[in-house]
This record gives structure tokens, sequence and C-alpha cells, in this order.
């Protein structure tokens, strides 16, 4: 339909007839995405227009008409500026009932609660998603949020969570996450004046249907419990995702402490549900490991300290059922292929890190099931299809953050002991972590452990004087390829073999390095002049 058809009929128009002729521009375009860069004027005014009718006293239904006329152009961010100003986001604000620039104390009751129709909650739906396509592509209107005090109408629906409709909820997680993503200002405000931590955590114990039967700890599920609804879980996920956006470089105290073991507590409860789906079970771990690893490493003991449902005893009666859904939550990203290692395995490598460093319990779980007692040493680390062999080989990955990860990881649960981590990697497969962290010569990190020591197999005991230490296996012999060479051969190969290492060197293809004493690497002539003087007690040469 013509744009320009369209602006001439609606300013003559009554409330009937422009609810009828939105209707018909929103049926030819609910499904573009992509608009034509010659006709931006045009709905640049037809905004302008929309927001107009919007403006005056018409019935909910032409609201609703114009909202969604108006979604389907917030589409194009070039369009958005009759939008993106004060009187524009006020009137959205005011259609989704979040009374934005409205002085509202904290027992202001949500007009949420008051909607008297489908057809009213329709309006205040489709508000709700014109303020998340038009915050999100415009930084005017994410300034204007800001101004208007939106964050502050968000805070205050998320009191009536309870009343929610389902999209209405949806939409108003989605927006609160927007929001803080696009303006680090605002997450500040909502932390420490709205208190949007501790309502976003009602929010999911509500959702999630969390039942306490002790300080942090969350009955198990029955089950013969159904999976979690859809709807549950896709509002569970945006309230995860604000929450994890508001956690971020939070300094803590005791108050804060409180709440962080609560939303603890919470995902542990979300670790052990499953949905309908694999893929959507996968999701809700992925973020629940994404707002893990924002609280603070203490309030970790929470996963495991469970004394109403108990734990195993060699384990000092914690209970490692968290743990082992993490572990396996680990396992499917090391083997998902052509995924992102980064952004997909990192985070929960990071999590189980932190949680061997600081928690003794967690780290003899997580060892006995990654790295157990080594039987068979005549296969290289790297290859095979164990845990461990999987974390070796990503300790060669040509991603550096991803490498270091995964090197990190293996090294506290060998309690940061150079001379462990060799025994499970090889020397070639740990070069990279030794070198970062200036341990060639051996030693430990400066973690402290516990002096427990791991015990050897005899398989192990047998055949550790043959295994080679750089590979980490017992190598097949091979044969020695200059036995058959006269004196004059090898003297002519270890020449040739030497100046092809100092043309290398002087065309600084190379640079031949030794290790300090401290264990860190530098320049060889450098670390010949470091290298003590050993003096013979002999006179004689």
């Amino acid at each position: 339909m013509d744009l320009n058809k369209i602006l001439s009929q609606l300013e003559s128009s009554d409330e009937e007839e422009t609810e009828k002729l939105l209707e018909q521009f929103n049926r030819e375009n609910s499904h573009t995405f992509i608009f034509e860069k010659k006709e931006e004027t045009l709905r640049s005014r037809l905004c302008q227009s929309v927001l107009t009718v919007l403006g005056r006293q018409v019935q909910p239904s032409c609201q609703r008409t114009c909202l969604e006329t108006l979604r389907i152009l917030s589409r194009d961010k070039h369009v958005l500026k009759p939008v993106a100003t004060r009187e524009g986001m006020l009137i959205l604000g005011r259609m989704a009932r979040l009374q934005p620039g409205e002085d509202g104390g904290d027992n202001q009751e949500s007009t949420q609660e008051n909607t008297q129709s489908d057809e009213e909650e329709r309006v205040v739906i489709e508000a709700l998603k014109c303020l998340c396509n038009v915050v999100y592509n415009s930084p005017a209107a994410q300034q204007v949020s800001v101004d208007v005090q939106l964050a502050h109408g968000l805070c205050r629906g998320l009191r009536t969570a309870s009343t929610w409709n389902h999209e209405v909820g949806l939409f108003t997680l989605r927006l609160l996450f927007l929001l803080s993503a696009l303006r680090p200002d605002v997450r500040g405000v909502m932390r420490t004046e709205l208190h949007a931590i501790k309502l976003l955590t009602e929010v999911l114990e509500h959702t999630l249907d969390v039942r306490w039967v002790g300080p942090y700890e969350a009955a198990p599920p029955d089950p013969q419990t159904l999976p979690m609804p859809a709807e549950d879980n896709e509002r569970a996920m945006e309230a995860l995702k604000a929450s994890f956006n508001l956690t971020l470089s939070c300094t803590g105290g005791e108050e804060d402490d409180h709440q962080f073991r609560l939303i603890a507590a919470i995902l542990r409860h979300l670790l052990m549900q499953r949905t309908k789906t694999e893929e959507k079970t996968e999701e809700a771990h992925s973020h629940a490991v994404n707002l893990l690893n924002n609280l603070p490493v203490s309030c970790l003991d929470v996963l495991i300290d469970l004394p109403v449902q108990g734990g195993q005893e060699k384990y000092g009666g914690k209970n490692m059922d968290a743990i082992q859904v993490l572990l396996d939550f680990m396992e499917k990203r090391i083997n998902k292929q052509g995924s992102n290692y980064k952004e997909g395995l990192s985070p929960v490598l990071s999590l189980l890190t932190e949680g061997s460093r600081h928690h003794r319990e967690i780290r003899r779980y997580i060892k006995a099931q990654v790295l157990p007692p080594l039987k068979d040493v005549k296969i290289r680390p790297e290859i095979g299809s164990t845990v461990r062999n999987k974390l070796v080989r990503l300790m060669t990955n040509v991603d550096m953050g991803v490498k270091q990860t995964a090197a990190e990881f293996l090294f506290v649960l060998c309690k940061e002991s150079v001379d462990n981590l060799l025994k499970y990697t090889g020397y070639g497969n740990a070069a990279g972590l030794l070198v970062a962290r200036g341990l060639l010569a051996g030693g430990r990190g400066e973690t402290q452990y516990s002096e427990d020591e791991d015990s050897d197999t005899e398989e192990y005991k047998t055949a550790k004087p043959f295994i080679n230490p750089i590979t980490g296996h017992v190598e097949e012999p091979m044969q020695n390829p200059i036995e058959e060479m006269t004196e004059e051969q090898k003297e002519y190969e270890a020449e040739k073999l030497a100046n092809m290492f100092d043309k290398l060197s002087r065309q600084n293809v190379i640079r031949p390095m030794g290790v300090r004493p401290d264990g860190t690497l530098a320049p060889l002539e450098e670390t010949l002049c470091d290298a003590p003087v050993e003096v013979s007690g002999s006179d004689s040469d």
C-alpha cells in the first residue's frame, strides 16, 4: 500500500477508518524486516501520525492496531526520531502501564492488576514490544528512557510478577534486560535505589516454583513432575539475563551476600530441573552458569552444602549433584561441533576452575571425574574420547582464551603442581601455561591446597621411567637414524644443522631462548650469564 496515500487519508480519517487503514498496512508488512531507504522520510512521518492518534482518547482496539504499526516501523532504526522523544516515550510508557515520568512510591499499586479486558491487555503487550524495539534500535530513546525514569516503572511492575500474563511478564523482563545492558548508568540505579536484584530473585522464585526446606536449600524437584512449561522457562531466561547485567562488578556487602546466596540456591534448583526439550535445558544451564560466574566464589558452597538432602560421605557429606550437572554441561559444550568455545565453553570452565580453587570438596570430586588415576600411559594424553583427552586437546586450541582457560582448569585440579600437571598432559601440551605462569623450572602456583597426596596406580609406577615427558606417554622404540652413518657423515649433518640455526637466528626468524632460575624465558645469552659458574677443585686441564 502506498505510504503517501496512507498519510493523506490518516489526516482526515475518523477512528474506525484509521484502524482499517493501519490494519491493511500491518497485514502487508507483518513479515517485513528490511525497508526501502527511499521511503525513510515517509515512514518517519507515519510514526509521527501514529503517535498523534495514540495521544487521543481512542478505543483499545484502535490503540492496539496503532501499536502494531509502530512495532513494524520500529524495526527500522532510521525512522525512530519522532518516537525517541520525551512525548513519544511517555505515550508508549503509559500504553505499557509503566507510568514513566511519574513519581511512584514503593507501595504504589501497579495498574497492570486493573486490566479490564483481553483487548486492553493486548495493548499493554504491544506497547512493551514497541518499547523493546525502540530502546534496542535508538540511542536517543535510551537516553529519554533514563530521563523519564522508565526503569522505575519496570521495577514497580516486577512487584506484581505473580499476577502477570505470560507475554506481559516476558516483555517487561526483556525491556529491563535491554535497558540494563545498554545503559550502565541505569544498572547502578536499579541495583542500589530500586533493589532490582531482589525483585528479580523473587520473580525467579515464583517462576521456578521454589519451595525452601532450609537456609539456601530448595526442595528437590519431584522426579514425577512434568518438565518445566515452556512459558515459565522463557520468563526465567529473561530474568536470568537481566540479573546477569545487574550483578556485573557488584562490590558486595552483608546484605548482598545474603542475596547472592539466595540466587545461588535458586540457580542450583534450576540446574536440577528439566524442560521440554534438551536444547531449552542446555540454554537454561548456560544462563545459570553465566550468572554463577558473577557471584562471589564464596557463595558456591551453596551448590553443595545441602543438610536436608544430604551428600556423599567421601566428600565430607557434600551433595555433588549440581557439580555433576555442570560437568555434563561442560562435556556437551566440548563435544558441540563448530561451536564458539569462547562463548559456549569458557564460562563453565572458569566457574569450575574457581569452584575447585576455593572449595576442596568440589576440586576432589571433579578431579575424580576428569583426572582419574593413570593406568594406560601408552597413548598420548590428547588422543582418546575421555574428558581428560578432550581438555588436553583444548590446551593447544588456536583461541588463546580457550587454551588458557582449559589449561588453568587442569592446573587447578592438579593443585597447581607442575609435576602433577605434566603427568596428566605432557610437557608439550602444558608449555604455554608454564611460560605464562613463569613455571618452566617447575614448582607450584600461589594458591594454598591441602597436603594430601595423590596415589599413583601400580601400572603408572611401573611405566613412569619410560614415559617421554614431552609427549606424556610411553613411546615405541624407534630406530636411531644415525646408527649406520660414518663419522664423516655425522659431522657433516651436525655442521649443516648448526648453519641452518645460525642463519635463522641472524634473520630473526628464531631466537634461542633459555630458562632463568625463576622459571621464566629469556634470550639464551642472558641465561648463560645468569648461570652459576662451577669452579673445579683440580688444577688439571
